[in-house]
């Protein structure tokens, strides 16, 4: 597999976006990763296996701790790929919005026809003579 599939399939996990969007905050423990979830330490440690794997995850040997830090330089390639489809749809909706844009400007002059129309029929009955 290659390493932007890697990464996207990494991504993919609740629990590692979730421990991901916890070392955002800075580095810490696979203890206190696993505090907020309901499993154990080496379930929490196969996911940070799978985001080391991806390059998204390191983790170092500082004495008996073993601190894990995000790597935010891995997500550089994910986000250029997104970067494509983020023009992609902000033309589309500038495009949308252009539309529904000329789309309120016509029914706002067609509302203004019917009564300028009145105006003048009624503008006749006025000044025509009466038999």
């Amino acid at each position: 597999m290659d390493a932007l599939s890697t990464k996207f399939a990494a991504l993919a996990d609740p629990t590692r976006r979730a421990i991901l969007a916890r070392l955002v905050l800075g580095e810490t423990s696979v203890t206190e990763l696993a505090e907020p979830f309901a499993m154990s330490l080496p379930a929490v440690s196969k996911h940070l296996k799978v985001l080391e794997h991806a390059g998204l995850v390191t983790r170092s040997r500082e004495a008996q701790w073993r601190p894990c830090r995000i790597e935010p330089a891995a997500l550089k390639e994910v986000d250029d790929w997104l970067e494509e489809y983020r023009r992609f749809w902000d033309a589309r909706l500038d495009r949308l919005e252009d539309y529904l844009n000329e789309l309120q400007a016509k029914e706002a002059a067609d509302a203004v026809k019917p009564q300028k129309a009145k105006r003048v029929v009624k503008a006749k009955k006025q000044t025509s003579p009466r038999k």
